[in-house]
């Protein structure tokens, strides 16, 4: 069992640190076993501003996960508990995947793992990240930045984007959306996705793309066009891609695509099916096209991903 452990201190916001705890410690049966999840921290800490934390574990625990979560602090401008910062620090020594929510990155910063890698933070943040800690590579418009054995996140639901691809990571594309849907949240926006966008980002009822994203997710396998898209919405193409970037964040042949490769994404974990069928139920084309994309987004060949997915295993 994939152990991970949350890191509670006095002033630690609610969202972020709820956002963990739904996604980790709650085992709804997607796969067994789920996570072993276990909260850290001190004694009587306040959480939320009003909440007391129960915590039975102290932060020398950290260091025996797999995986480390450290939300927000109490706020960016606070010094991180140096108790705190050995704590991840000492994890990430011992092996462990250490991740922050939202300003939980001034943590990793102070810890020395963000040093000469790419991190996030909220963007109202990251002015003051890149001047306290110059050694790290800041970037300030996207969800979440993904470096391997550490991963930031920008601020508030963008902490449940980055939670959500930890799980696909891990158990695959199948069980993050179906967590996703017992979550009620989009399944997947990419990392590289804008921080803010004109709109919220939605794939509920409440917008004018309601009835047509649905649409199209039912038709990957199928030849689209923007004009299609647009005939289907009843609007212009013009307005058309107005509300995909209210809405999604993202342009509505760049959607597409990225619908089309979580897709396939799903075909290699589930089926047998070959990369050729596989460019073909996904509206690809050629096994060729399929793999320029799905290398250009995930870093790896359809093969690879296969192999790693089928090979099972949760990393270290």
């Amino acid at each position: 069992m994939h152990s991970v452990a949350l890191a509670v201190t006095d002033g630690t916001p609610l969202f972020e640190l709820a956002a963990a705890c739904e996604v980790f410690g709650v085992d709804r049966d997607l796969v067994s076993p789920w996570y072993g999840f276990t909260v850290c921290g001190s004694g009587g800490a306040e959480v939320g501003g009003w909440l007391t934390a129960g915590v039975r574990h102290g932060l020398d625990v950290l260091a025996t996960a797999d995986t480390v979560v450290v939300p927000s602090l109490r706020a960016a401008e606070d010094t991180p508990l140096p108790e705190l910062v050995d704590a991840v620090r000492a994890a990430h020594d011992a092996g462990a995947r250490v991740v922050s929510l939202c300003t939980g990155a001034f943590v990793l910063a102070a810890a020395g793992l963000l040093d000469g890698r790419r991190a996030t933070t909220h963007w109202e943040h990251t002015a003051l990240l890149a001047e306290r800690y110059p050694r790290v590579r800041v970037d300030p418009d996207v969800l979440y930045v993904d470096e391997g054995s550490v991963l930031t996140s920008a601020g508030k639901a963008a902490g449940m984007d980055l939670c959500l691809h930890l799980v696909r990571t891990d158990h695959g594309a199948a069980v993050a959306n179906a967590l996703a849907r017992c979550l009620v949240v989009p399944p997947h926006r990419p990392g590289g996705q804008a921080q803010y966008v004109p709109a919220p980002v939605s794939h509920g009822r409440g917008h004018a793309l309601a009835d047509l994203l649905p649409w199209i997710t039912a038709r990957l396998d199928q030849p689209l066009t923007v004009r299609d898209l647009a005939r289907q919405a009843g609007m212009s193409s013009r307005n058309l891609a107005r509300h995909f970037t209210a809405v999604t964040g993202s342009s509505p042949l760049r959607w597409l695509l990225v619908q089309r490769a979580h897709r396939a994404q799903e075909l290699l974990e589930t089926t047998d099916a070959t990369v050729e069928l596989i460019a073909s139920r996904t509206g690809m084309g050629t096994a060729t096209t399929l793999r320029r994309h799905f290398a250009r987004l995930f870093g790896v060949s359809p093969e690879a991903y296969r192999r790693t997915f089928r090979g099972g295993g949760l990393p270290r």
